[in-house]
């Protein structure tokens, strides 16, 4: 939670003009959209633009946020978070406070959007998550503060964004900002360190979260209590199995939940599908013994073979995701129009 004096110097009115000091860029303050241990966050007016405006009297808060934006910016293709516009102080009769300006990013957060969209939009939003984490991750950064009101979903097309970078920590150091509900030091299940399995934990507790919108009270604490809410709601029984493995740890990085979520998914589309069991013979005593089979007689796998499948799996999984976030989007329009 953010100090009240800390608060109170960066608490301005709507109207209020922001002058930088050194670019000279004049934002008109527009309305507050939160706050968080290191500053407030406004919606301000540049132009004829909106952008999201943070400012805080921690300067080095504020080049540490600017720091993590330009590394995503240099992300090719990436949407991690938002795009920084500009950096300047704001000489105020209180001393100077420290501000960016990043691009506004609307939408609905994430467990606003399902409740109104239905729960069929989680797998795919979630499958959407991972892959952002592990680019995130790759590139050398833990998210630390990962919550549903830090995840944006746009649209036309949904889309969900990571905003607020203030909790953001290079792999390694200890997490500098977090919410309890979400941290897996809180439940006693792992440490601060920054790592992939950190932002991983908080995934299962968002997952957990849309089941509980309100969230609940740590009482005994550990495993035992998350396992408990899980099975008390049966919209989370499909994917219990990710999501326990998540809250103990056991994924090293996101492709790997990403890829069990992704399969749990599929055989719930695909419930009848069971894998066939390779053809037996009997040997002499007249026990079962499985036969080895080459039915293509084709050369044992290769890496090069087993490379090219893998390219395969890879394009059909896009493939997949993209017909069912068509197939939702349709849905959504077509129950506008009736």
């Amino acid at each position: 939670m953010m100090n009240h004096s800390l608060k109170s110097r960066c608490k301005v009115a709507p109207g209020t003009v922001i002058t930088g000091k050194w670019h000279s860029n004049k934002y008109t303050i527009l309305k507050e959209l939160g706050y968080g241990a290191n500053g407030i966050v406004y919606l301000a007016k540049f132009k004829n633009s909106q952008v999201a405006l943070k400012m805080s009297d921690n300067g080095m808060s504020i080049t540490s946020e600017v720091n993590v934006l330009r590394s995503f910016a240099k992300v090719q293709g990436s949407t991690l978070g938002p795009s920084l516009l500009d950096v300047d102080d704001w000489n105020t009769k209180t001393g100077q406070i420290s501000f960016y300006t990043m691009e506004y990013i609307q939408g609905a957060d994430l467990l606003s959007f399902i409740q109104n969209k239905g729960k069929s939009w989680t797998t795919v939003l979630f499958l959407q998550l991972l892959n952002d984490l592990n680019t995130l991750h790759e590139n050398g950064w833990v998210f630390g503060d990962l919550k549903p009101e830090n995840l944006i979903v746009t649209g036309p097309s949904p889309k969900i964004r990571c905003i607020d970078v203030g909790g953001t920590t290079i792999k390694g150091r200890a997490i500098k900002e977090f919410t309890e509900f979400y941290d897996r030091g809180y439940w006693g299940l792992g440490t601060r360190k920054a790592d992939p399995a950190y932002d991983l934990f908080a995934v299962a507790m968002i997952m957990i979260n849309t089941a509980y919108p309100k969230r609940f009270n740590k009482t005994t604490g550990g495993i035992l209590q998350l396992r408990e809410a899980i099975r008390k709601q049966k919209d989370l029984h499909p994917f219990e199995k990710v999501i326990v493995k998540a809250l103990e740890g056991h994924y090293t990085n996101a492709v790997q939940m990403r890829t069990e979520l992704m399969s749990l998914a599929l055989s719930r589309q695909n419930p009848g599908s069971v894998p066939k069991s390779p053809p037996t013979t009997a040997n002499p005593k007249g026990t079962k013994q499985t036969q080895k089979i080459n039915y293509t007689g084709s050369p044992p796998k290769t890496r090069q073979n087993y490379r090219k499948k893998k390219k395969k799996g890879r394009l059909a999984e896009t493939f997949i995701i993209a017909m069912s976030i068509a197939l939702l989007y349709f849905l959504y329009i077509f129950q506008k129009l009736l």
